[in-house]
């Protein structure tokens, strides 16, 4: 395993000291470890990361020294990046569409659980060896979510128990999975899946081996930092009441709720119009990208050069990127200090997920750096 040592004590003394012109990522390897124990402790079943979230070497490293053993993959680059963090890790390949050619590589790396949601697709998986765990993705129109994810998969109940009793007649190790969409803020939405996995497991006549509840779970956007521990209790109670004395073992996948708080963003001010209007030197097609879909966030603080913080009022901006691309904007409603001037630091905390995962070199810029450094939580 990779060793990367804090080399800073927080994002403000590297900004300060080395006054990069360019987006820097930085990683509190701290947070990470204990938010990965949060969800052991808390969640009643396994705890896998949905690797899609930030797949960086660091990440890896520090979930498995806090004891995370089984990933979420969506693809064989997946699979290699987390075998050399961890050769022994358990890996459940939960993307439910897959090449001829993903399928071996799967086998050959020893993939442990696939998902399906398509007879077709079931069908594909001949070669899987009997006894492994397929899961049987289902959807509901369900809401509570910034946005849906059973537009692209999932099978409709009735589909499902069909899918469902073929997994178990063809040998495999049976059971269901479903995904709320991303940052769930309603913990009911997964005690109607539970449900309806219970309704779908009587009505194929299956018992289920295990059910996974997905990710989803939501992080501090600048609101109210949502509750986990009621959603993980809520999670417990419905499955007592769906299933009783016959409860499936839980797994989830958090991606998003795992990384995100770990990493802060600090971006710098390129230059401000009169009208208030900024831009960066990082944006949409960089290491903001996820806000394009998820909306402003209200984590945004400022430095200036030196470290020291602007303690302006904070009102709404104008904010582009640094490419060419008009389209290169932040959604509006992000507030900033009004003091905040050219040469100043963005910090955006919160940022792990879907960062340096989705940033492009598009126009030559892109977020290319991670900073370890220590402490606690960024802006915390």
């Amino acid at each position: 395993m990779h060793q990367h040592p804090a080399l800073w004590t927080d994002p403000v003394a590297h900004l300060a000291r080395m006054r990069p012109d360019h987006p820097v990522l930085y990683l509190s390897p701290q947070v990470l470890q204990a938010t990965a124990r949060r969800f052991q402790a808390g969640f009643g079943g396994l705890v896998t990361y949905a690797v899609k979230a930030n797949a960086r070497a660091e990440v890896l490293d520090n979930l498995v020294a806090a004891g995370i053993g089984a990933f979420d993959v969506a693809s064989p680059a997946e699979m290699a990046a987390v075998r050399r963090a961890a050769p022994a890790a358990v890996l459940h390949y939960n993307n439910p569409v897959r090449s001829e050619a993903e399928i071996a590589a799967g086998i050959a790396l020893g993939v442990a659980s696939w998902s399906v949601d398509d007879a077709g697709e079931l069908d594909k998986l001949a070669a899987v060896p009997r006894g492994s765990e397929i899961s049987v993705r289902f959807a509901l129109p369900v809401k509570g979510a910034a946005y849906d994810f059973g537009a692209k998969f999932g099978a409709a109940p009735a589909l499902a128990e069909s899918l469902l009793r073929e997994v178990a007649r063809r040998g495999w190790t049976p059971s269901l999975s479903f995904h709320p969409g991303t940052q769930c803020e309603d913990p009911e939405a997964w005690a109607q899946y539970v449900h309806a996995a219970a309704r779908i497991a009587a009505g194929a006549g299956v018992r289920l081996a295990r059910l996974n509840v997905g990710g989803g779970f939501a992080v501090d956007r600048g609101g109210v930092a949502p509750d986990l521990d009621t959603v993980f209790a809520v999670i417990a109670g419905a499955v007592r009441a769906a299933f009783g004395a016959d409860a499936p073992a839980l797994v989830c996948e958090p991606g998003r709720a795992m990384v995100a708080e770990a990493f802060t963003l600090a971006c710098r001010i390129k230059a401000a119009r009169a009208d208030g209007t900024l831009f960066l030197n990082d944006g949409i097609y960089g290491g903001l990208a996820d806000l394009r879909d998820m909306g402003p966030t209200g984590r945004v603080r400022v430095v200036g050069p030196d470290g020291a913080p602007r303690r302006g009022a904070a009102r709404p901006r104008v904010i582009f990127g640094p490419t060419c691309d008009s389209l290169d904007r932040l959604p509006d409603g992000v507030r900033v200090a009004e003091d905040a001037a050219p040469g100043d630091y963005l910090l955006f905390d919160g940022m792990g997920a879907y960062s340096i995962a989705m940033s492009t070199e598009f126009n030559g810029y892109g977020l290319r750096e991670v900073v370890t450094v220590g402490g606690a939580a960024p802006g915390r």
